[in-house]
């Protein structure tokens, strides 16, 4: 399959939203308290879109994953128990879902590697990222993409687990 990852348009709301549910369900369905209170939600879709950091990922004109791609901000991550890898610039992946008839092709690991190439394309060679520590598929996608347990940071909702990529330069 053909797969292209770029940014999302406000007439794709509908279709991330759908599948923003469906993540965040999985995660209640397998006891997580990830996303359990509201968050993200549809507002946060569309501000992600406004601000240009909204991602999807297609197959076949199907939208089958979403991301937020953020450059160099994060304010959580500049406090960290732990640390980082690197201080240099660094892209942050955010709101990974993938639609329920799409899970566990690796597509989240496929997300990743097209975020991995936006942030060399910037001549950035850092990625980071963190998930709660009660979601084992996305820190087994982290640890197969090749990220490296850096610390635990705070996020809205508790603590995180935050993971690290450098990438080569070329």
């Amino acid at each position: 399959m053909n797969y292209n990852f770029r940014k999302a348009v406000l007439t794709e709301v509908p279709q991330i939203w759908e599948i923003l549910q469906q993540a965040i369900m999985r995660r209640k369905n397998d006891g997580s308290k990830q996303w359990q209170d509201g968050y993200p939600n549809e507002e946060i879709i569309k501000s992600d879109i406004e601000k240009g950091i909204a991602y999807v990922l297609t197959g076949n004109d199907e939208i089958m994953g979403y991301a937020a791609v953020i450059f160099n901000d994060e304010p959580a991550y500049n406090d960290i128990k732990g640390a980082w890898l690197s201080k240099r610039e660094f892209i942050v992946i955010h709101r990974i879902a993938i639609s329920d008839k799409q899970s566990g092709k690796g597509l989240a690991k496929l997300i990743m590697t097209f975020t991995e190439d936006i942030a060399l394309k910037n001549n950035i060679y850092s990625v980071k990222v963190d998930t709660n520590f009660d979601n084992p598929a996305m820190l087994k996608t982290f640890e197969n993409c090749g990220y490296s347990y850096c610390g635990e940071v705070m996020l809205r909702d508790g603590i995180r687990k935050a993971y690290e990529k450098l990438l080569p330069k070329a």
